[in-house]
């Protein structure tokens, strides 16, 4: 089995995101470790986790999508009980080549900033990228490998395809949420598609994904969207993430 690294930042990534693959893994019998940028216990978006403010009947009620279903929500509580993650790691202490694979949770909240900024976390990223090791990422995990930069100065994604929150899925959360929240749901004024295409050999190899995605669930996993390319798999958002966290484990079968 398996030892894998889930890297998070200290704050507001999303609960799913991460409570998900955390027990698809497992449950598959994988040992899973975290990361934090200073080594204490990360703390999730608690809005999106218990689903405060997002009970717009304006929106005929569309709010309620960007919180954790109930039984995502129930599975990252689970995993606030986990050991490995009430004990992270610091970014800076991480020995990359102790970890057989790598899991990057995305998030859109401000707390999401340091994680997606960090030259340690670049620095881990290149690793699994130059063995070639399994890496998953979702959402705006995708960000960390974009801005992790090889030798020629490239990213890392140059030559790869894949996916992350695209354009529609982006504008239309902040839309529905800045008269209430702000800027809470805009992370960067550029969209994660966009600086990510530019990261791309051809900005075509960004795959948006369906305009109207399926919501993937324990019972049904197959549900959603991702994109595999060699030793990546990469998915947009919540409800992608079971059918990222069972193609990931597959990945991993393989290695």
């Amino acid at each position: 089995m398996a030892k894998i690294l889930m890297l998070l930042p200290n704050e507001e990534f999303d609960p799913t995101e991460a409570g998900v693959p955390w027990r698809v893994l497992r449950q598959a019998g994988h040992d899973v470790y975290f990361a934090t940028g200073d080594g204490t216990q990360a703390r999730c978006d608690q809005i999106t986790l218990s689903g405060e403010g997002l009970n717009g009947e304006s929106l005929g009620g569309m709010l309620k999508s960007l919180a954790a279903k109930p039984d995502n929500a129930d599975i990252y509580r689970q995993m606030e009980r986990d050991k490995n993650f009430q004990n992270p790691m610091a970014w800076k202490n991480v020995k990359p080549d102790d970890f057989g694979a790598l899991v990057l949770p995305g998030g859109h909240a401000p707390g999401m900033k340091p994680y997606l900024e960090s030259d340690e976390v670049f620095s881990i990223c290149r690793n699994f990228f130059k063995r070639e090791a399994p890496v998953a990422s979702i959402c705006h995990g995708i960000l960390a490998l974009a801005r992790s930069k090889n030798a020629q100065g490239q990213s890392i994604l140059h030559g790869y395809q894949v996916t992350g929150l695209n354009n529609f899925q982006e504008k239309i959360a902040y839309k529905m949420t800045k008269k209430t929240m702000g800027k809470h749901y805009q992370t960067y004024p550029e969209t994660v598609q966009d600086e990510v295409s530019r990261a791309l050999i051809n900005p075509k190899d960004f795959k948006p994904g369906p305009i109207y995605p399926a919501f993937g669930t324990a019972k049904n996993p197959n549900k959603g969207f991702v994109v595999k390319d060699r030793n990546l798999i990469t998915a947009r958002w919540p409800g992608d993430v079971y059918k990222l966290a069972y193609g990931f484990t597959q990945m991993l079968e393989t290695v």
